[in-house]
Formats: C-alpha cells, structure tokens, sequence
C-alpha cells in the first residue's frame, strides 16, 4: 500500500503562489494516475486536477484552469501542485490521491494523504 504525505500549505495573501509536494512512499506511484483535491470548511470535497501515469495528461477543474497546474516526477516518487494567483475561496484542506480509475471521482482513488491547510488571506 502506499502512503501519501503532502506538504507545501501555508498562509499566503490573495494574489500569491504556493507548491504543494505530495511525497508518496512504500510502493512506487510510477504507475498510478494521481489527483489533487480539497475540503473547505461544509462544504463537499472537490476535485481540483490530475495526471496520468504517463505524466503527459493533465486535466483540470474549471474552478482551477489556468491558475493551478500539477505535475509529477516518478524519480522523486512525488506530486506536485503549482497554485498561482490564489483566491480567498481557495482556502481549505488539500489532499493528495493515488491510483485513481476515474480521475475527478475520488471515489475511485486507492489512497490518499493526511492533508495539508491552505489559507489565503484577502
């Protein structure tokens, strides 16, 4: 089984970036499509984007399309999520996910990571 750590959150003012890294250990994910998500305060967890095993598809939620892009280096057995211009409504808990049959279906996904808050001040 893998297990998946994300790190990378923190408090950022609106406007501003942050990388998230969700290190994966125990098996390598070289053959695992991997997503990002999150979980703001009552609200239902969202899906934000993905990556194919082979790295060369990506794909994106609306809400996120052209500000976040992720990314993967099967190397480091690690995920990455670059966030640009953040958002107040960004705020919330992001998650990392492994081997995912579906890809914006959580559901679908085999593992995921502790989590990691994002704040973004306005």
């Amino acid at each position: 089984q893998v297990q998946l750590v994300e790190s990378g959150g923190g408090l950022v003012q609106a406007g501003g970036s942050l990388r998230l890294s969700c290190a994966a250990s125990g098996r390598t994910i070289r053959n695992y499509n991997m997503g990002w998500f999150r979980q703001a305060p009552e609200k239902e967890r969202e899906w934000l984007a993905a990556i194919d095993w082979s790295g060369g598809n990506t794909y994106y939620a609306d809400s996120v399309k052209g500000r976040f892009t992720i990314s993967r280096d099967n190397a480091k057995n690690t995920v990455y999520l670059q966030m640009n211009s953040l958002k107040s409504e960004d705020t919330a808990v992001y998650y990392c996910a492994a081997d995912g049959l579906y890809l914006s279906q959580g559901n679908t996904y085999r593992a995921w990571g502790q989590g990691t808050q994002v704040t973004v001040s306005s």
